[in-house]
């Protein structure tokens, strides 16, 4: 039902990034799902290819990529991948492959359900949380999923992007990379 109703708004998408930022529309990423399963995750593309191996995110990000981001416009292809159970609405939101080896065994427990398009981190904090408080709130989800909590993070996240809070992390175009040591900024993602 989402793809149809948000079928007329993801064609605009569409039209406006060929547009802007030409072929590919779509930005199709692996990404580990339950029990780290690889699945490819499908975002509307937000940034230029890279000119150089030095050009950062926040370089690459435009100003199309910034409002759909801002709206999280971007993750309404996401919803192929919950038709396709690859992903759930809710649930802890999938990172990139090259984390999986640096989880602690408690971090890794947020692969014990399906990634979700919004989750309990996205809603306390999204970007600007640290890695650890992203870790704790997912694991914490995975502790007390139920439909009651679903609903309420469905509604909490319709808040959270109308206000357009947590988009990135101060300095970053949306959080430092994930090192698998806390504290650690060395990068962009």
């Amino acid at each position: 039902m989402g793809l149809i109703a948000t079928a007329p708004v993801q064609a605009g998408i569409a039209v406006a990034v060929l547009l802007t930022l030409g072929r590919p529309i779509l930005f199709r990423q692996r990404r580990p799902g339950r029990d780290g399963e690889i699945f490819g995750l499908l975002k509307f593309r937000t940034m230029r290819h890279p000119e150089t191996e030095h050009d950062t995110d926040e370089q690459r990000l435009t100003s199309i990529g910034k409002l759909l981001r801002a709206s999280s416009l971007d993750e309404l292809p996401s919803l192929w991948n919950v038709l396709r159970g690859d992903m759930s609405l809710v649930g802890p939101r999938p990172l990139l492959v090259e984390y999986l080896d640096l989880y602690t065994h408690e971090q890794a427990r947020r692969h014990e359900v399906r990634p979700g398009i919004t989750g309990l981190a996205q809603v306390r904090g999204r970007n600007e949380l640290d890695w650890q408080d992203k870790f704790d709130l997912d694991v914490d989800y995975v502790d007390r999923r139920c439909l009651l909590l679903d609903l309420t993070i469905l509604l909490q996240t319709v808040h959270t992007v109308a206000m357009r809070r947590g988009i990135s992390r101060s300095g970053y175009a949306t959080v430092p990379v994930f090192s698998g040591r806390e504290g650690d900024d060395d990068g962009e993602r």
